[in-house]
């Protein structure tokens, strides 16, 4: 907030203003100063006041950081103004900067450009230093060089040694709502007007590989023979420019050109740092979608083909994966190349051995877990693929023709890295944990059924994800027959398969002992209540036994879904009467159904992987299984197996979400 006072003096008016470290006083300075000037009449003082009182006040926020104040004292003759900051030091600091008593720009010191206007261009200027206060006033008075301070028109040649004020105000003044290069081009048809010069150029390079450029350019190019000025610009890494002024460096030249290339320079680094910006935020998003993309496959060879089409072209020419083997050695997993006729041809050069050979390099950086870089005719560098600890290959990538990789491409690539590492190595360990689960679920099924002439057993089993379930089948031969047994335990995982591996174990050590399915149902159960961890079980327990052309079966469900049995003549009808599941209660009900299946004749058992497959909500259901089941009537057990088998897995073309488990009984004779 501004504090501001007023008094009348003899033959003048005088204010008093307090101002906030804040980026907008410099405005409210030249409103006030304009205010004044036009209350007092000074009208022909306006251009070099206003100019000055910015670049006084300008300083002083940006240098002092403290309050500043401000009086402003008119009379006919002329206009004072005094900005004070209170910044402590002595008065050589002041915040506008030391005096420059040189006109060459080199020894100029940046926080003293300010003073050097005020010193051209003011009547009398000078210091101040009371109590905590310290600051610079100066005085402007009408002149015989006042008629030389008007803005010439554009495409006039000014008086190169006595250049426009207003002409300056304006330049200084120009804000960069267009692109860099308009700005620059501007900026610089100002600065030659301004100066006389006969034109200029404006160079620069952004580190892209495409060397430096012409950002702008006014009037002629200078002469070989013709001294110029010649500025460089005040930017970062890895930008690079200058300020080229077709005119002499005496007088006012190079101060103002010095000035300009101040202030193109402020420009040029914003442009730097808004593109900077913009490329973090391309490459978080291209961190994201690669992570996202990585973390969609858990197969470990399409992961790693995935990795290099990741990197190419965006990151590199090229980009190979390698991983190690049980032996620590490299093998190539994966590779690609932006121009694909040069593929082979990397092929070549990655199969090539060597301590200075792309494949001899790479195996350093196995070795070691650092970066290497390696050198023509495959120019690049690869890292170390580590992923919790473990080195798990390489991931070599080659430059492009144009440019070398920056700072931050180096970054992305060793973050693409660890990525890719993770990624494969959790594809790995989702695959070995398939292969338990598949391995364990083999193990809790039988090898084979038997071949008996005149019954057809058949069965098939669709296992889902990584975790071992709990369906499973069995035909155990007893007596002179067999029992047929499909169940399936709840839940997923090593507990769901002890379990199964229990009750499997259990019913084939009762079927041996020749004890009667009651007693068979009645011992799972207690074992189960005894030992399954709060696991239960459903069960269709069968007894079939030959009887001349038919077969007797004895069917029990403890808690199971009713088997089909599909008639020689294509009838199809659910059989069985519901009992206790299996684990659940101390004591259970198990009503037995009696069937009998003459030639031709088929009985279905299942899990309710079938009946409850999903198609978005709506279930396959036992309606649709009894009408897929009935025409399957004449077919073998092997061949009904294998189309319910079909029938239920293309209902849906999401992934089963249960286990599927399908056994078919058929009277062959």
């Amino acid at each position: 907030m501004s504090v501001e006072t007023g008094e009348a003096v003899t033959g003048g008016l005088v204010r008093r203003v307090r101002l906030p470290n804040d980026r907008r006083t410099p405005a409210a300075a030249r409103a006030l100063v304009r205010s004044m000037i036009e209350e007092a009449g000074l009208d022909a003082l306006l251009n070099e006041a206003l100019l000055l009182t910015t670049e006084l006040s300008t300083n002083a926020v940006v240098h002092a950081g403290t309050e500043l104040d401000m009086e402003v004292a008119a009379d006919p003759d002329g206009l004072t103004v005094t900005v004070t900051d209170f910044a402590p030091g002595p008065v050589e600091q002041l915040a506008v900067g030391p005096r420059n008593d040189s006109f060459d720009i080199g020894e100029v010191a940046e926080r003293g450009r300010g003073l050097l206007l005020v010193d051209h261009f003011a009547s009398r200027w000078g210091t101040v230093h009371e109590g905590a206060g310290k600051g610079v006033w100066f005085r402007l008075e009408h002149g015989a060089d006042a008629s030389a301070l008007t803005v010439p028109a554009i495409g006039a040649t000014p008086d190169a040694a006595a250049p426009s004020v207003g002409s300056l105000t304006a330049l200084l003044q120009i804000a960069p709502d267009e692109g860099l290069a308009e700005f620059a081009t501007d900026l610089l048809a100002r600065l030659t007007h301004l100066t006389g010069a006969a034109g200029g150029v404006v160079r620069l390079d952004r580190g892209d590989g495409m060397g430096i450029q012409q950002l702008a350019r006014h009037g002629r190019s200078p002469r070989d023979d013709a001294p110029v000025v010649r500025l460089p610009l005040s930017v970062q890494r890895p930008y690079a420019g200058e300020l080229e002024l077709d005119a002499s460096p005496d007088g006012y030249a190079l101060p103002l050109a010095a000035l300009v290339t101040e202030r193109l320079s402020l420009h040029v680094e914003n442009d730097r740092l808004r593109l900077a910006d913009r490329r973090r935020q391309t490459w978080l998003t291209f961190l994201a979608e690669a992570s996202e993309l990585l973390a969609q496959s858990l197969d470990v060879n399409l992961t790693m083909a995935l990795i290099p089409q990741l990197v190419v072209p965006r990151l590199g020419q090229w980009c190979a994966v390698h991983t190690t083997d049980a032996w620590g050695r490299l093998q190539l997993a994966a590779a690609t190349h932006a121009d694909e006729a040069l593929l082979a041809q990397l092929y070549d050069q990655l199969a090539e051995t060597g301590p200075e050979s792309v494949l001899g390099r790479l195996e350093e950086a196995s070795r070691l877990g650092t970066q290497v870089v390696f050198g023509t005719p495959s120019e690049g560098f690869a890292v170390p693929l580590v992923a919790r600890g473990q080195r798990l290959g390489t991931l070599a990538v080659g430059r492009h023709a144009t440019h070398r990789h920056e700072a931050d491409e180096v970054a992305v690539l060793e973050d693409v890295a660890r990525r890719a590492a993770l990624a494969i190595d959790n594809a790995r360990i989702h695959d070995e944990r398939h292969k338990v689960a598949r391995t364990l679920q083999a193990s809790l099924l039988p090898p084979a059924l038997p071949h008996v002439a005149g019954v057809g057993f058949a069965a098939e089993y669709v296992p889902t994800g990584s975790e071992v379930g709990g369906d499973f089948y069995d035909v155990v031969p007893s007596g002179d027959g067999w029992t047929v047994v499909v169940g399936d335990v709840s839940g997923k995982g090593v507990q769901a398969a002890t379990v199964t591996g229990l009750v499997r174990d259990v019913i084939r050590i009762l079927v041996d002992d020749g004890k009667p399915m009651a007693e068979i149902l009645e011992r799972v159960n207690r074992t189960l209540v005894q030992r399954g961890g709060g696991r239960y079980c459903t069960l269709a327990l069968a007894s079939v036994e030959r009887s001349d052309a038919d077969l007797a079966v004895c069917l029990h469900l403890a808690g199971h879904d009713r088997a089909v049995m599909v008639r020689a003549d294509g009838k199809a009808a659910f059989v069985g009467e519901g009992g206790t599941a299996l684990g659940l209660l101390d004591t259970i009900v198990s009503p037995d159904t009696k069937i009998v299946l003459q030639p031709g004749d088929s009985l279905i058992f299942y899990t309710d992987g079938v009946t409850e497959r999903r198609r978005g909500r709506e279930l396959f259901g036992t309606a649709r299984l009894r009408e897929a089941a009935a025409p399957l009537a004449g077919y073998p057990a092997d061949v009904m197996a294998a189309r319910l088998r079909t029938t239920t897995i293309n209902f849906s073309v999401e992934e089963p979400r249960d286990d599927i488990a399908i056994l078919v009984l058929r009277n062959d004779l």
